[in-house]
This record gives structure tokens, C-alpha cells and sequence, in this order.
């Protein structure tokens, strides 16, 4: 039996609520997009300097990319 993956982090809604896609991110980033394909399916995590750097680059704050620990 499979247990269900963790979200941990809103990547891949924020960047559709923005209408941008994983190779926008990318580019904008100077990654690869496998990399950022890791993080919009919650398979990896970017760090926290990352986050920062995929806030800014949203224009959002960096709270609205991660999936709250509280109900």
C-alpha cells in the first residue's frame, strides 16, 4: 500500500494563478526545467534562497509558496 506523497510546497498553482509555465521559471532562474518539474510535482524541495528567488520572481510573498503547517 502506497502512502500519498507530502505537498510541501504551492509552486506549480502559484504558477499557474500567474499564467507562467515551468520553462518561464526556469529561464528566469537559469535552471533547468527538470529541476523546476521536481519541485512543481513536490518530488524535491528548492531551498530557501531559491524560494526567495521564485518569490520575487511571482511577485509574491514567499509564504504563498508553501503549504501551511497549521489548519
Amino acid at each position: 500500500m502506497e502512502m500519498g506523497k507530502t505537498t510541501y510546497n504551492r509552486i506549480k498553482s502559484v504558477l499557474a494563478e500567474k499564467d507562467k509555465t515551468n520553462k518561464d521559471l526556469a529561464d528566469a532562474l537559469n535552471l533547468n526545467v527538470v529541476t523546476v518539474s521536481h519541485w512543481c510535482t513536490n518530488n524535491a524541495q528548492p531551498s530557501v534562497k531559491a524560494l526567495f528567488e521564485i518569490a520575487a520572481f511571482l511577485d509574491v510573498d514567499v509564504r504563498t509558496l508553501l503549504v501551511s503547517n497549521k489548519t
